[in-house]
């Protein structure tokens, strides 16, 4: 049985998804961008925007009853690799410890011109 995850305090879908699907003890989350929640913008620069998406996805976590300790992998979606160094290190706050598998890419652009975006897959 699949359960749709809405998290209260995460910006809201811009486009036709939900924040996440729990299928069983295994969450699916959709893409989060750096996006403010009261707002729906994005902050100034690539750190501001990862350190935002990150406190999307801990949300959208937290509706399903996990935190990022439950993250087995994720991918990041850059809009520069050459922001990698920088990412790392936020990302890092986030996963201390023994971190979830990870892909990383480039890509040509991402929704609102965003900098960052992270989905990820987690299991209680």
């Amino acid at each position: 049985m699949n359960q749709t995850i809405t998290a209260s305090n995460a910006p809201a879908a811009v486009g036709p998804y939900c924040h996440a699907k729990l299928a069983g003890n295994t969450l699916y989350t959709s893409g989060q961008l750096g996006l403010i929640p009261a707002t729906g913008e994005l902050p100034q620069g690539v750190e501001a925007q990862a350190t935002q998406a990150l406190d999307n996805l801990s949300a959208v976590l937290a509706a399903a009853g996990m935190t990022c300790g439950d993250v087995v992998k994720t991918t990041v979606f850059l809009a520069d690799m050459g922001d990698f160094a920088a990412i790392n290190a936020i990302y890092a706050k986030y996963f201390p410890g023994e971190a979830p598998a990870r892909s990383c890419v480039q890509v040509a652009a991402l929704p609102k011109g965003a900098l960052f975006e992270i989905e990820a897959i987690a299991v209680k």
